[in-house]
């Protein structure tokens, strides 16, 4: 069982809700390091666990390298598509991963502009994940996707937990 620690901070515009949010959730999964890294970096592996609960997902790109892109199409169970994007900036194995972090219309523009940090720590053989993310909506509507950004990241990675203990990820 994963153990989870979220502490969250949100800058607001009262008259429009939050414009911009910033989060770092901590937690402890059963699984070393290697293993929940590289559930971070396999493109079938984020395919199992990415977004938030009774989402699917395509995988359209995933060059795991600075400067390489990735692409994941989230798809809810009412048929809607998320489309997520962004660029790695660091990438350490089996430390650290940075990333931009980007949600686009169905046309390519940019909604939210976040970037996302995760470290992984060895934990008494289990790895200790910290996730530090921020987003800035681009237009007013996405500041209720920004409302939801501690619950869509506290599913996704409640279904790696469920993904790692399934052995998907192994």
């Amino acid at each position: 069982m994963a153990e989870s620690n979220p502490n969250t901070s949100t800058a607001s515009n009262p008259a429009s809700g939050p414009m911009e949010r910033e989060l770092v959730i901590t937690r402890v999964f059963d699984a070393p390091r290697e293993l929940v890294f590289r559930a971070w970096t396999d493109p079938k592996h984020m395919a199992q666990w990415w977004g938030p609960k009774n989402f699917t997902n395509r995988v359209e790109q995933m060059d795991v390298r600075p400067g390489g892109a990735w692409r994941i199409i989230m798809c809810a169970p009412d048929g809607n598509e998320f489309p997520a994007q962004g660029v790695y900036r660091e990438i350490v194995p089996p430390d650290r991963l940075a990333f931009s972090n980007l949600a686009v219309d169905k046309d390519g523009n940019v909604i939210i502009d976040g970037f996302t940090t995760v470290t992984f720590t060895d934990h008494n053989g289990k790895t200790k994940l910290t996730l530090e993310t921020r987003g800035v909506a681009k237009v007013a509507y996405a500041a209720n996707y920004l409302k939801g950004m501690e619950a869509g990241w506290t599913q996704s990675l409640e279904r790696l937990a469920e993904s790692l203990a399934a052995g998907q990820s192994a």
